[in-house]
């Protein structure tokens, strides 16, 4: 069983910054991706960051130049630092990762809160 759980999560005013993280624990044998979705109230969940196994990242045009997605594969973990965050950034976020364990498929964490204030 894989299991990931974020951190890092909070109320923070416009301009400021937050590091989630999430740390994946369980049988795993491979990454291929990992990433964090968000969804805002009302709204559909949205990709944020992604980072591949060969350490290729993507990003949200929203997410470009202000967050960045990083990973300590030794650890299992993956980090997504936001900066100068909006009020429109305000979302629980989700740590997403594609992997091999017994079979390979997609995981999701339970998600933590950001909620940014004007």
């Amino acid at each position: 069983q894989v299991q990931l759980v974020e951190s890092g999560g909070g109320l923070m005013q416009a301009g400021g910054s937050l590091r989630l993280s999430c740390a994946a624990s369980g049988t795993i044998v491979s990454f291929d991706a990992m990433g964090w979705y968000r969804q805002g109230p009302g709204k559909e969940r949205e990709l944020v960051a992604r980072i591949m196994q060969d350490g290729t990242t993507n990003y949200a045009d929203s997410a470009k130049g202000r967050f960045t997605i990083s990973r300590d594969g030794a650890k299992n973990l993956v980090y997504l630092q936001t900066n100068s965050l909006k009020p429109e950034d305000t979302a629980v976020y989700y740590c997403n990762a594609d992997l091999v364990s017994w079979s390979r498929r997609t995981y999701w964490g339970q998600g933590t809160q950001v909620t940014v204030s004007s």
